[in-house]
């Protein structure tokens, strides 16, 4: 197993990608775009505890997960009162990449090192999506405010990760 095996939890491979140049990316857009990715760092936390055999850990990415699924909550309300339809899945290509870690896991095995670093780049990923998303100038004070709140989980998770990552290398 290789540290881009759950490069995921953060997010999925920009098949919607926030585009803050293009005119037509609408504020409900952008935060469909933040809820998919954060669907993904649900579903890759959870694939992450459960392949950990080392409880703490488990308990670490298990608690994320739950963090992530009350922003994902907070989001896909903002959504809702601003006459969007919400996102309510993961991205296709965050589904992709955890069918190849399945694949890679079968073939190669895993480890805790791998799964945290590769836990800590995904957070990496998804913390340039919000810092992107708060650029974006132009949202709505309760789409930004949705955003900054949610951005409070994704900060508190990359440092996290990296302390992690940083302390079992």
């Amino acid at each position: 197993m290789n540290n881009d095996d759950y490069t995921r939890t953060g997010l999925g491979t920009g098949e919607a990608d926030l585009n803050t140049n293009r005119a037509d990316a609408g504020d409900t857009t952008a935060l469909n775009t933040l809820i998919g990715t954060l669907i993904d760092s649900v579903n890759g936390y959870q694939k992450a505890a459960a392949d950990t055999d080392n409880t703490r850990f488990a308990e670490l990415f298990n608690a994320r997960a739950q963090e992530r699924q009350a922003a994902v909550t907070k989001l896909q309300a903002a959504v809702a009162r601003m006459g969007g339809n919400p996102e309510d899945d993961g991205t296709t290509a965050g589904a992709i990449h955890r069918g190849w870690i399945n694949l890679k896991e079968a073939v190669v095995g895993r480890d805790d090192e791998a799964i945290v670093n590769s836990v800590e780049s995904g957070e990496d990923y998804l913390k340039e999506k919000f810092e992107a998303a708060l650029r974006h100038t132009d949202l709505p004070a309760e789409a930004r405010s949705a955003v900054e709140q949610a951005w409070q989980s994704v900060k508190a998770g990359h440092d996290e990760m990296s302390q992690l990552k940083h302390a079992i290398s």
